[in-house]
């Protein structure tokens, strides 16, 4: 027999081609089985939620991850989420959804958000909270060759002053401003609210902050914080949503088609 033969129709080219096969094969089962920690199983309106819609392969089973911080969570976990406010545009099975009661808080659509975890997003280093004002980042400071928006006043898209800006969060990891924090008067007094920083035009000349996604009563109503100094990821995630939800759901003219 020839070098590498095993026997006369078997050598170790042919067993390591086929172990190969065998192993990228449960690679891909493996990989398409942890791809279903999150989001599975899938919510079906044609079974009204009497059937788990999960594919195949099905869901893993629930296993531990131990975090950098020394705090693990289980995957895939409950998320007990809220009723759906929202109702199908037809009875035809995968009809898109429309907001049942408030859009801009109802948390459907642009205004959507994920249930992610109440608590700080936290810095690698020293496991303090990631995301913080200015006033509670020592080290941290807004370069001198841009434009400061403390003080300005907050103009919202009906052209009206909404409030004023007294703050600024940053990453500290990121070394970027998330959120620009302003003051607004509300019927039982002025209260914090938090703006995304991507949804924000500073203007320097006329010392002015430009939110053109909500109209000035929309600040009001705007989700809050547990405490003035940090924010929790899921605090994070209704805010955006809050507010970028706002692109389409602030005026009844931002809805449907353009043309």
């Amino acid at each position: 027999m020839e070098t590498g033969a095993i026997t006369g129709h078997i050598d170790v080219a042919q067993v390591v081609l086929y172990a190969f096969w065998l192993f990228f094969a449960g690679l891909v089962f493996y990989l398409l089985r942890e791809n279903k920690r999150e989001g599975y199983p899938l919510v079906s309106d044609r079974t009204g939620g009497r059937v788990v819609v999960q594919g195949f392969p099905a869901m893993p089973e629930k296993k531990t991850f131990l975090l950098h911080d020394g705090s693990t969570v289980v995957q895939p976990r409950p998320d007990n989420e809220p009723p759906l406010a929202a109702v199908p545009v037809s009875s035809v099975p995968g009809s898109p959804l429309t907001p049942s009661g408030d859009p801009m808080q109802d948390g459907v659509g642009p205004a959507a958000y994920a249930l992610r975890a109440d608590e700080p997003e936290r810095t690698f280093d020293d496991n303090s909270p990631k995301i913080v004002p200015l006033r509670a980042a020592p080290g941290f400071h807004i370069d001198a060759d841009d434009p400061d928006p403390r003080g300005m006043e907050v103009v919202a898209a009906d052209g009206k002053v909404a409030g004023t800006c007294r703050d600024v969060w940053v990453d500290k990891s990121e070394v970027i401003l998330r959120y620009l924090e302003a003051e607004v008067a509300t019927p039982a007094g002025p209260r914090q609210v938090l703006v995304p920083m991507t949804l924000v035009t500073v203007d320097a000349r006329r010392r002015k902050v430009n939110v053109a996604s909500v109209l000035a009563r929309h600040f009001a109503a705007a989700p809050g914080l547990r405490s003035p100094e940090q924010i929790t990821m899921r605090e994070e995630d209704r805010i955006c949503a809050y507010f970028g939800g706002g692109n389409m759901y602030a005026t009844p003219d931002r809805l449907g088609p353009l043309l």
